[in-house]
């Protein structure tokens, strides 16, 4: 069995870059060979399967990453149920429609991180198809937007100006669909997700069109969700017009995407409201809740959504609004007993489920894209490592007093890396066994050496 990567050279990040391996590796790989959603949640769906599998999975355990993609993947109406995956297959068609798309965007970087062309052709079509229905079924031709809640928010406490039911049931009343005009909310983090997964297929089948319409959909965003009198985008468009309130996990995917532009994004970074904690999913509390009982998906920490906002803020080079989030996660998780649950009070840092319904609700231990958020945060952020299909290019984002750092034992398709991270900043010289690089390629196979001098 290959050594497992080890971060030395900071005991507090390496405490939790060990925690989160076991997290995602020990934990949460399942007997049959798929990542699991961690916690009292034994089954993956799209959305974290594709989330994880971005993350971290594809990169330190790519068999079980694709499996797990692909186990979240179904035949398409008139298929044979014993076809392999490709054509005639989509994404599975459950009623959390606008969290399929998302499935592309974890399947490109699975192809860029492992170089799976077989995969790769699969997808397209799987990609393509599920494209198709939701093109059918859930575009809005008025505004140019896709219909559907956001991201984060398939629970009732994720949006404003609603009666919760309220339910002793685990799920009696709590799900977003339950509630009147629901589906038909246009969504800052769903639409960005759109233009992503749109960028993806055009990659995945060489196809331009979609491109092309990903370039449309942007500018349907800027046009319809972004407020410039507060200099942030709107968190959805609803009956009443654009919501004001501050969608953290749609901010982060509007800068990382593109979508925001450099002026907007410097508006984002600089404005966007910070608990002591960290970022909370929707700011700021919704009228039924408080710091004391904050709701589930409002004002409250989610560690996949923070990492969300980290790696934005690191694409942007903004390297004190990465050090706050990784920083903050660090804190909650040690804070935890260097165990990763799914939620934490944004006030106190306490483990904290959130209230919905007319109750509190658990945070369930051992969420697996808590971990693999820590993980994304560590191998593209702090070390840069951008995967593309000809190999890694390196931009990291350092902050002061990191000291040098030691990532060793990093799998990367047929390669094994040891890395050293020295310096601070955004602007590095990068060696590979001694020579300056430009790019680590992807043909590379034994062991290297990767030199990251930041200054």
């Amino acid at each position: 069995m290959p050594p497992r990567p080890r971060l030395t050279g900071s005991p507090v990040l390496g405490e939790l870059y060990d925690a989160a391996l076991h997290n995602l590796l020990d934990v949460n790989v399942t007997a049959t060979g798929y990542v699991r959603a961690g916690g009292g949640y034994e089954d993956p769906w799209t959305r974290d399967a594709a989330i994880n599998c971005w993350n971290a999975a594809s990169l330190l355990a790519p068999d079980v990453a694709r499996a797990t993609l692909l186990k979240v993947c179904e035949p398409g109406g008139g298929a044979d149920a014993g076809q392999p995956p490709g054509a005639g297959w989509v994404v599975a068609q459950d009623n959390q429609w606008w969290d399929q798309i998302i499935w592309v965007i974890g399947a490109w970087q699975h192809v860029v991180v492992t170089g799976d062309r077989e995969f790769a052709a699969a997808a397209y079509e799987i990609g393509r198809a599920s494209l198709a229905i939701l093109d059918r079924e859930r575009f809005d031709p008025a505004t140019g937007l896709y219909r559907g809640p956001a991201l984060m928010q398939d629970g009732i406490s994720g949006l404003p100006s609603y009666e919760e039911v309220e339910s002793s049931d685990e799920q009696g009343g709590s799900f977003v669909l339950d509630y009147p005009g629901t589906a038909e909310l246009r969504c800052l983090s769903t639409n960005a997700v759109y233009v992503r997964a749109l960028r993806c297929l055009a990659l995945l089948g060489d196809e331009p069109l979609f491109d092309r319409r990903a370039d449309v959909l942007t500018d349907a965003i800027n046009l319809h969700l972004w407020d410039p009198a507060r200099g942030l985008y709107g968190y959805f468009l609803g009956p009443d017009g654009l919501d004001p309130h501050q969608e953290t996990a749609g901010l982060a995917l509007a800068v990382d995407f593109g979508i925001a532009g450099p002026s907007r994004t410097r508006q984002i970074l600089e404005s966007a409201h910070r608990e002591p904690y960290g970022m909370v999913n929707v700011w700021p509390h919704f009228d039924r809740y408080d710091a004391d009982r904050p709701g589930r998906h409002n004002a409250i920490c989610w560690p996949m959504v923070m990492g969300l906002w980290g790696a934005a803020a690191a694409s942007a080079g903004d390297v004190q609004a990465f050090g706050q989030t990784l920083d903050d996660l660090t804190r909650l998780f040690h804070g935890s007993g260097d165990e990763l649950f799914e939620l934490y009070n944004a006030v106190t840092g306490a483990v904290d489920g959130g209230w919905q319904v007319g109750r509190q609700w658990e945070s369930l231990p051992h969420q697996t894209w808590s971990a693999t958020a820590y993980l994304r945060l560590i191998h593209e952020s702090l070390f840069g490592l951008h995967f593309t299909p000809d190999g890694i290019t390196v931009r990291p984002t350092v902050p002061e007093g990191s000291g040098d750092l030691h990532l060793t034992a990093l799998p990367y398709r047929s390669a094994t890396l040891d890395l050293t991270l020295t310096g601070s900043g955004t602007t590095a010289a990068v060696h590979l066994d001694g020579q300056p690089v430009t790019v680590v390629p992807a043909g590379l196979t034994g062991h290297h050496t990767l030199v990251i001098d930041v200054h």
